[in-house]
């Protein structure tokens, strides 16, 4: 029984940690850092509670057919995540565990689709009210007031390198000037104080949330908003919507058919365990094909491969092959068959990217490949009743995977990079 109210407890501390985690992350993207210290936080609130319900509704879903199915459940373990000053959500989403075998195909498919047709339910709720309450064009002079001198036309001035390098110049000088006068006043209590040098920055970063096919359908559906609509740079200060963007990505996340995420078990479902592996099997060496392209140019090891010399571009491909290997290699029973993969892989990449130069990938979701490829691995566990699905549950699979499809962003942080 104290087992029992411990691992109640964790659930509830994890779950409270979370959703201030939440707050304070929602409140800086919100960014009225002008209001008082309290309020602030508090404006944060619109997309912790939004954001984690959907959260919960994903996770309950699943909880609910589980125990529906006798299947032997815990409850939710959300997942905090907070840095000060640094760019998060807030979280890094929550999952269940199931401590007993699903018995059925039919079993499996309820359980994993129920998560995310719930939190895809919620999410497109809340992107309709947010479309729908969108507040005037004033609301964003609030969070940026020296946009309000350009009016509308805004957009085309803020967004450049001229109007980032005046901006940042004039910080640079207000901070030298500050620093002048405390070098000045301190310098003989101080010898050690050194004096302020002016360091002008020459390159910026503007970051952008992407599209997904739903979102361009919402903009077009409530395109009678006219210029309340926000842009892709300033999309993360209205909480609703922000928190249905995130909610989505997070929905498509789990519906990629691939081992035993929530796709898979659809897949798995509705074509049985020898397709799934057919299908999981594909559509993961197609995602880390994509996700690497443009890893030529660009990469941890600060190596160009198509300008570096002899030994900084094997370097680089041994250590590429050898990351694309571990990648791979639980999805062969023969090493030899996971080496090939990896270097067909990388051939093909290498191709791509001499050929066309200026398509890229999106390599952060490598580090999604190697959890999916060495922890939770690509192909399914066979169920105890492999029978299949009835009509009904094959029209909500393919349902999913619609929602997959229209709710996946290939980048959901966009960087521009400006320079002169």
């Amino acid at each position: 029984m104290l087992k029992k109210y411990k691992q109640t407890f964790i659930h509830i501390l994890l779950f409270i940690l979370t959703f201030i985690t939440t707050t304070l992350a929602g409140a800086e993207w919100t960014g009225m850092y002008r209001l008082d210290p309290w309020d602030f936080i508090l404006s944060g609130l619109n997309y912790s509670i939004t954001f984690l319900g959907i959260l919960t509704m994903h996770e309950f879903g699943h909880y609910y057919f589980a125990r529906k199915y006798k299947v032997d459940v815990t409850l939710p373990y959300y997942i905090p995540f907070y840095l000060p000053g640094v760019s998060t959500i807030g979280t890094f989403g929550a999952f269940i565990r199931m401590k007993s075998m699903i018995q059925s195909r039919k079993h499996i498919f309820d359980i994993g689709i129920a998560g995310p047709l719930a939190g895809f339910a919620g999410a497109l709720l809340l992107l309709i009210y947010g479309f729908a309450t969108l507040p005037e064009k004033e609301y964003i002079y609030q969070i940026h007031p020296d946009y309000a001198a350009f009016g509308d036309d805004y957009a085309k001035h803020v967004y450049t390198y001229d109007y980032m390098k005046k901006q940042s110049d004039a910080y640079v000088d207000m901070k030298y000037s500050q620093d002048s006068l405390y070098y000045e006043v301190n310098k003989k209590s101080d010898p050690g104080l050194s004096k302020p040098k002016k360091e002008y920055q020459t390159e910026f970063s503007e970051i952008a949330l992407g599209d997904n096919l739903l979102l361009l359908l919402f903009k077009k559906m409530f395109s009678y908003q006219g210029n309340k609509i926000p842009n892709q740079f300033e999309f993360f200060h209205y909480p609703f919507l922000f928190a249905a963007y995130l909610a989505l990505f997070f929905t498509a996340l789990n519906l990629i058919p691939v081992g035993q995420l929530d796709g898979g078990h659809v897949i798995y479902g509705l074509f049985g365990q020898e397709w799934h592996k057919k299908i999981s099997g594909t559509f993961f060496t197609l995602f880390v094909f994509v996700a690497g392209i443009g890893l030529f140019k660009s990469n941890p090891s600060e190596i160009n491969f198509f300008t570096a010399n002899y030994v900084d571009q094997l370097k680089f491909g041994l250590l590429y092959i050898g990351f694309l290997y571990l990648v791979f290699s639980r999805m062969y029973e023969n090493y030899m068959n996971a080496i090939l993969a990896a270097v067909a892989v990388f051939t093909v990449q290498f191709l791509v990217e001499f050929v066309f130069p200026e398509v890229t990938g999106q390599n952060g979701w490598l580090l999604y490949a190697f959890l999916i490829g060495r922890i939770l691995g690509v192909y399914h566990p066979p169920a105890l009743d492999e029978r299949p699905l009835d009509l009904k549950r094959k029209v909500l699979g393919w349902l999913a995977l619609l929602i997959f499809v229209l709710c996946f962003t290939p980048d959901v942080f966009k960087i521009y990079t400006l320079t002169e």
